[in-house]
């Protein structure tokens, strides 16, 4: 069973909860107990991961082959929006090849020191999980390069014109990388990865059966209806549904019999403003600003920022991406453009010129 070793998370870390400032921004209490909720929600073998099934049979193949053969696992990179469950796959390929797993973040990792102190933890076939790997420091990127290739990590020993090169041979390891803005990430970098694995929105199915199993988990009833009404409105992300199922289970227990309904489901969430289609305050928010201050746009994401006073990063990694895939708003050369479903979803008449969005996520509202 794999154990983790060392965690070293630091600002922005997306492993207790998207990354952002703004509206959304958790405060280090709150996020140490959202980590340590979604711990003990993670899923710890490949039979218990629900959704993401080509990407989940396929790394069963290459695990399966490394662990029979007794060859250290390629490296592998996992790409796609917080939430998705990065994390909780590196913990998982850990746990089906019984190594351990050293954890940490890129923005941990601010110095070549703090990288050779995470490679020495490492044991033969022992896998490193670097979180946001795409805000490494260029110079500790540098420095991975040999280590993934060669397994070696370059010292210099001593200062100025006397310092000497030692060459640190390090065992075979495993380098898990994961981001959520893989465009930001170095071509050397990307090459040295034996794989890119892009993990998708989940369906209405996946989610739904994500819900059940989180709540069977934490001992709280739920009927079906109730764990669709959940999963609907989760924004296709497992960390999202937990988030609100914890949420509503708080409503179930007081104003209810402690089960999960549709109807405690339903109002619970039309409370917290989490509407049908899983947009909340900062979501509609952004669209209400493209809709009627800029006409539908096209519009700047620093001219939407300056208008929610958020943060450019906020709406780029947290909010862009789900309103993207829904088709609410669409990315064009001059800017952001709202979609005749967004215009539909206010309850606005949508201008001619509006394109008619509506993605392949339509199906879950």
């Amino acid at each position: 069973m794999a154990r983790k070793k060392h965690e070293d998370a630091g600002p922005g870390d997306a492993a207790g909860g998207e990354s952002g400032a703004g509206s959304r921004e958790i405060v280090p209490a709150e996020r140490e107990g959202e980590r340590a909720w979604q711990a003990a929600l993670r899923p710890q073998t490949f039979a218990d991961y629900i959704g993401q099934k080509e990407l989940i049979d396929n790394l069963r193949v290459s695990v399966r082959a490394a662990r029979e053969n007794g060859w250290a696992l390629d490296h592998f990179l996992f790409a796609g929006p917080p939430g998705l469950g990065k994390t909780t796959l590196a913990h998982v390929i850990a746990n089906e090849l019984g190594v351990n797993l050293v954890v940490s973040s890129g923005p941990a990792i601010d110095h070549k020191g703090m990288l050779a102190g995470l490679l020495t933890q490492l044991g033969e076939r022992d896998a490193l999980f670097i979180d946001e790997i795409h805000r490494l420091s260029p110079i500790v990127e540098e420095n991975l390069y040999p280590a993934m290739e060669d397994f070696r990590f370059d010292l210099f020993i001593g200062d100025g014109p006397h310092a000497k090169a030692m060459a640190m041979q390090l065992p075979r390891f495993t380098l898990l990388g994961a981001t959520t803005r893989m465009g930001l990430l170095s071509a050397p970098l990307l090459d040295r990865f034996g794989f890119h694995w892009q993990l998708r929105y989940y369906d209405l199915p996946d989610m739904t059966a994500i819900v059940q199993r989180s709540a069977r988990l934490i001992g709280v009833g739920i009927d079906g209806a109730g764990a669709t009404e959940i999963a609907r409105r989760a924004r296709s992300t497992p960390r999202i549904a937990n988030r609100l199922l914890r949420r509503v289970r708080d409503f179930a227990t007081v104003e209810g019999n402690g089960t999960i309904d549709a109807k405690i489901a339903s109002s619970a969430l039309d409370r917290l403003a989490v509407d049908h289609a899983g947009l909340d305050t900062l979501d509609r928010a952004y669209l209400t600003i493209v809709c009627e201050r800029f006409d539908g746009g096209p519009v700047g994401v620093e001219a939407i920022a300056a208008s929610l006073s958020e943060e450019r990063g906020t709406l780029e990694e947290v909010v862009e991406p789900f309103l993207l895939q829904i088709g609410f708003i669409a990315r064009t050369p001059r800017g952001r453009v709202a979609t005749a479903a967004a215009y539909a979803h206010l309850g606005l008449p949508a201008p001619a010129k509006a394109p008619s969005g509506g993605g392949p996520q339509g199906r879950l509202f």
